[in-house]
């Protein structure tokens, strides 16, 4: 029989749950710039291409990162389901006002948990989300700065090559 220490959890039960609905959100998130992926390749846009396929694979980096930290604290990680990924789209300038929209829900998910977590006194979720914090910045201000390029540039012709070449310089 297990003793009450080994028992107990280090992450709080409210904290658990919404980190793993953050598992789900980070999976979907990746399927999601998957298939934003796809349409750029399929529609002549292969730099914006290789900038969703990044986007997937850190999306998916997220989700091990938050799945692993709630086996860490000794809670329960869900392996999530994902359905309801959209591969239609209208434009390039769609596919980043999508990415846009996407990455502020996901914002506000993050602080979520975390007023969450102090609400709690989870002070190992709060600050393991820090780095979370600070990522949905960069994220955000991002998706931005190349929706704000495709407004400078334009979406017809040369302006459409362009604003797929000047993506390169948002890819690590």
């Amino acid at each position: 029989m297990k003793d009450i220490a080994r028992q107990s959890l280090s992450i709080k039960v409210e904290c658990m749950d919404l980190l793993n609905n953050q598992i789900k959100k980070e999976a979907h998130a990746s399927a999601t710039y998957l298939a934003m992926a796809s349409w750029c390749d399929q529609n002549g846009f292969f730099t914006g291409a290789k900038f969703f396929y990044k986007q997937a694979e850190e999306e998916r980096e997220h989700m091990m990162k938050i799945f692993q930290f709630v086996i860490d604290a000794g809670g329960n990680a869900l392996s999530p389901e994902i359905n309801g990924i959209s591969h239609e789209y209208s434009s390039i300038v769609d596919i980043f006002e999508n990415a846009l929209d996407h990455e502020i829900s996901v914002t506000k998910s993050i602080h979520n948990i975390v007023m969450k977590a102090r609400e709690v006194g989870d002070l190992a979720t709060e600050k393991f989300l820090d780095w979370f914090v600070l990522e949905q910045v960069e994220e955000e201000n991002t998706i931005r700065d190349i929706l704000d390029m495709i407004e400078l540039t334009g979406i017809e012709g040369v302006g459409l090559q362009i604003i797929d070449g000047k993506i390169n310089d948002w890819i690590d």
